[in-house]
């Protein structure tokens, strides 16, 4: 049902190529059905992928870079304030967005004008060392001091912006869009792979973040199984040559696939699905792998308990003997994997969905408004 009262919101999101312009794209098609006026902020390429303006957005380009860069910065900046200043309420996503859009609205307000009131979701924990740290840490405080409202994607990103004294912090709701589901049969999936004995999956961008080193300390464990496991990693990334430099010079049992357009393919010819992250907030493949009943092992990091509840089996982050122990005794009980197949698809009729998203935000806005 449209909402009689009209918001003029504007949606800023810097960088991305996954869940958090999915995420955007998702609230501005929610807002606009609702009768809302959505302003999308963001790079050029962030509306060729993620389809704003074909939801039913406006749109405005915005230069930014992935990492702090003064003289860009400033420009981005002077360009928030003039695209802020007709709206009634901003909603940032990620840190960097977040922070410049502070910096914006201040200038506004410095001027005598009237900012709007400025939401925040932090949509990432920061695990950069170095100078990029201190100067991202900045960002943190300025955000919880000069957001009305901060919203994080799981439990500690919100402890830490209340220890920064955030005026007030709540949860993000974040949830996996509606997807095609698998239509294939999953032996045909696994004949594909190579997979002539188990099949474990893990999805995911190849990066630090995802601890995929930490998955082929595991594989190296399977090598003298019988039947060996197939490992498979569908992504791609950074660390994708020096990755696949080790799988080949340790002989794993391990093929990266690339991008791929049939995870809920994969997730449905599993036998173990893995997550091994270093950190995750409410990672939208942990909800896909529930959808598909996927028995799944994961690190205890992040949003990620929540988000499981009883349906995966989690392990600390950084041990590869328990997360190894964890995939093979799943891989030697189909009776275990079974159950964890049922208990996810029930946890994942529990997970909130796009509507409940949209209405998260409108009853953010319409306090500050």
């Amino acid at each position: 049902m449209a909402d009689p009262r009209r918001l003029r919101i504007a949606l800023v999101l810097g960088t991305s190529g996954g869940g958090v312009g999915r995420h955007v794209a998702s609230l501005a098609a929610g807002l606009g059905a609702a009768g809302h006026d959505v302003l999308v902020v963001g790079p050029a390429e962030t509306d060729a992928v993620f389809g704003f303006t074909s939801a039913g957005a406006r749109f405005a380009r915005w230069d930014i870079s992935d990492r702090p860069r003064p003289t860009g910065d400033v420009r981005a900046v002077r360009r928030l304030r003039g695209l802020f200043s007709g709206a009634d309420v901003v909603h940032a996503h990620g840190l960097r967005a977040g922070g410049l859009a502070v910096i914006a609205l201040r200038s506004l307000r410095a001027k005598r004008r009237a900012g709007p009131p400025l939401v925040v979701t932090l949509h990432n924990a920061l695990l950069a060392p170095g100078a990029v740290a201190l100067a991202y840490g900045v960002l943190e405080r300025l955000v919880a001091r000069g957001a009305s409202v901060v919203l994080g994607v799981s439990a500690d990103l919100e402890d830490r912006m209340r220890r920064l004294g955030a005026r007030e912090v709540g949860a993000a709701v974040v949830p996996s869009p509606s997807g095609p589901v698998s239509v294939r049969d999953p032996a045909d999936t696994r004949a594909e792979l190579g997979a002539e004995g188990p099949l474990v999956v893990t999805v995911g961008r190849l990066a630090e973040q995802k601890g995929l080193p930490l998955l082929l300390d595991v594989a190296g464990r399977f090598a003298d199984r019988s039947p060996r496991p197939t490992f498979v990693v569908a992504g791609d990334g950074p660390l994708e040559d020096p990755l696949r430099r080790r799988i080949d010079a340790e002989r794993l049992p391990v093929r990266l696939l690339g991008r791929r357009a049939d995870v809920p393919d994969l997730l449905a010819a599993a036998d173990v699905v893995v997550v091994p992250s270093q950190w995750e907030g409410q990672p939208l493949v942990v909800q896909e792998a529930l959808r598909a009943g996927a028995p799944l092992v994961a690190t205890a990091v992040g949003g990620i308990p929540y988000l499981v509840g009883d349906a995966a089996v989690l392990v600390p982050y950084g041990d590869p003997a328990a997360l190894a122990d964890a995939v093979a005794t799943l891989l030697d009980d189909p009776a275990g994997r079974d159950w964890l197949a049922a208990t996810a698809r029930a946890r994942a009729a529990e997970l909130p969905d796009d509507a409940d998203a949209v209405d998260a935000v409108l009853a953010v806005y319409r306090r500050l408004c």
